[in-house]
């Protein structure tokens, strides 16, 4: 059985985006933030997601962001346990 081709997740287009800031960044003049106010790019992992963000807001095909949900901790299992607290006593504000 002949294998089935894959549905490309990012344009080809959006691959030069990102190779294009890979060569700002091996160059030194690859910045982040709002007009390089960030400083120097210092990670090819930060390189790479400035060239997604950029194609992205050039409209090419890449996918979006990982969710914060996907990437939280697991739930552990809770103590039943219960703190005792001690109660101090706050001053009126009524004068």
């Amino acid at each position: 059985m002949a294998r089935k081709a894959k549905k490309r997740r990012y344009s080809r287009s959006s691959g030069g985006d990102v190779e294009r800031e890979m060569r700002r960044y091996k160059k030194g003049s690859a910045k982040s933030g709002p007009g390089g106010r960030g400083g120097r790019v210092k990670s090819r992992k930060q390189a790479i997601a400035i060239g997604l963000s950029k194609a992205r807001k050039k409209g090419k095909k890449v996918p979006k962001k990982a969710s914060k949900r996907k990437t939280a901790k697991k739930k552990t299992a809770k103590k039943t346990t219960k703190k005792t607290r001690k109660s101090s006593k706050r001053k009126s504000s009524k004068r």
